[in-house]
């Protein structure tokens, strides 16, 4: 095995206390919170069952880390309720609402600007 891998491959949890795998070569049975959710899963409350290490320059600490759930200890999805799709559509209406001209962009308002575009250049809105 490779120095690379070598150094993220601790299937006993020796090294880092719960069982490591490289990039890419966890075993079945595991899976990250994003791919659970892609099967329609969620955790559910379990602690992380183990993880995966890769080595990243752009990291402080020189590691990337993703961790594992059991798939057989996942719970489904929680549907969505009315009250949490209005809850949602309310906070998705504050992102699009120029606070200088209280309208509705039409898109999230980007927060370098903290308003919409024509307000935030309104000599290029008018000579156009």
């Amino acid at each position: 095995m490779s120095p690379t891998y070598g150094r993220c491959y601790d299937p006993t949890g020796a090294r880092y206390g719960i069982p490591t795998y490289p990039w890419r070569l966890a075993p079945e049975g595991y899976a990250t919170r994003r791919q659970l959710r892609a099967r329609g899963l969620r955790p559910g409350g379990q602690p992380v069952a183990a993880q995966l290490m890769r080595r990243s320059p752009r990291r402080k600490s020189g590691v990337m880390v993703a961790h594992l759930y059991r798939v057989d200890l996942a719970k489904p999805v929680r549907p969505m309720t009315s009250r949490k799709w209005g809850a949602l559509a309310l906070a998705m209406l504050a992102r699009r609402t120029c606070p200088a001209c209280r309208r509705d962009a039409g898109y999230v308002i980007p927060p370098t600007l903290g308003t919409c575009v024509t307000c935030a250049y309104p000599e290029e809105q008018r000579a156009a």
